[in-house]
């Protein structure tokens, strides 16, 4: 069998993982689209008959006895549902796009943020980077939304990539990381932040976004008889490019951009394939001066881009009762994907 027979066994797992993710998903889409439901007979029949918030209890006890077994019909989870209805009923862009969500994300962002175009914020990205409800409780708490709309990004990819490659790179790149992860507290140096980082990479590949694959730290690259490292090298497989991350632990200095793009040069010579596009560099450091890193990206002629991280705190454990119990979650057969 050989090869030949690894080749099979590789497709066929590779089917029943997929199988699986949309089995969950659309289960998902059937619990949201109940609860959906169920919010909008609540809601409208209180407002028929003038019913009060009674109801609400004495539909819990009700369906909790005749479906035994389901915690989805907890006084608790009936209030959630109602406020869910109520939260997105006049919205028909997010009433149908939370239904791509897992309910444990949706009660964070319904609980947690209070700004419509917030929540749409964290909505999209759930479903864009598949969030789990951790990831989504250490985003908001960080301010992702915030630092987004406060901090431009800050890169020359117009200028060194063709102009579709120039937006897929954008969006590709963040203005500010989230590294609360790490459990790091005070600062600490660059090579054991990296230890940190190759520790917990698939973490970290999470926040950097889709499509990164870890390649390796201390990349080691050759001219003449000198030796250089990349602190940490990536393949992103929905832009072609290696990307290439240097991890400063102070402010953002002119010289980071030159040191990035020699890098970049050789990445480009040694290690890129003919059918890959060119690599990409992102300098991530604790500040940055925006005048400061817009001078120095004049001079920088590889597609780089410049961004800040955060060592934050884990959320606080009083938010745990804003969400569902564990119970709670296994009984709505619920999957995090």
């Amino acid at each position: 069998m050989g090869k030949d027979y690894i080749h099979i066994l590789n497709e066929i797992k590779s089917r029943v993982v997929s199988a699986r993710i949309q089995a969950a998903r659309s289960i998902n889409k059937g619990l949201l689209k109940l609860y959906w439901d169920i919010g909008e007979i609540i809601v409208n029949r209180q407002l028929q008959h003038g019913w009060g918030l009674r109801v609400v209890e004495r539909l819990a006890v009700d369906l909790t006895e005749t479906f035994k077994g389901f915690d989805g019909f907890s006084s608790n989870n009936l209030w959630r549902i109602r406020n869910f209805y109520l939260a997105y009923k006049n919205s028909p862009k997010l009433a149908q796009l939370v239904q791509e969500i897992p309910w444990g994300q949706n009660i964070a962002i319904l609980q947690m943020v209070k700004d419509l175009e917030e929540r749409e914020y964290y909505i999209r990205e759930t479903v864009k980077m598949g969030w789990s409800r951790n990831v989504l409780l250490n985003q908001i708490k960080a301010g992702a939304y915030r630092y987004r709309k406060a901090i431009p990004k800050q890169h020359n990819f117009p200028k060194a990539l063709p102009e579709h490659l120039a937006e897929q790179a954008d969006e590709s790149l963040k203005s500010v990381y989230n590294l609360d992860f790490l459990d790091i507290a005070k600062p600490v140096l660059e090579r054991e932040l990296e230890r940190r980082l190759v520790e917990k990479v698939k973490r970290f590949m999470l926040e950097l976004g889709k499509g990164f694959s870890f390649i390796g730290n201390q990349y080691r690259l050759v001219l003449k008889d000198n030796e250089y490292f990349v602190d940490l090298l990536f393949y992103n497989r929905i832009l072609k490019s290696l990307v290439a991350i240097e991890l400063k632990t102070g402010k953002f200095e002119i010289e980071y951009t030159a040191k990035m793009d020699f890098y970049l040069d050789l990445l480009n010579e040694q290690v890129r394939l003919e059918d890959e596009n060119p690599s990409i560099g992102i300098i991530l450091c604790v500040k940055k001066d925006s005048v400061i890193v817009e001078y120095a990206m004049r001079r920088a002629i590889n597609p780089m881009g410049v961004a800040e991280y955060k060592l934050t705190n884990h959320p606080p454990k009083e938010l745990k009762a804003l969400l569902p119990t564990e119970r709670e979650m296994k009984a709505q057969l619920q999957t995090e994907i």
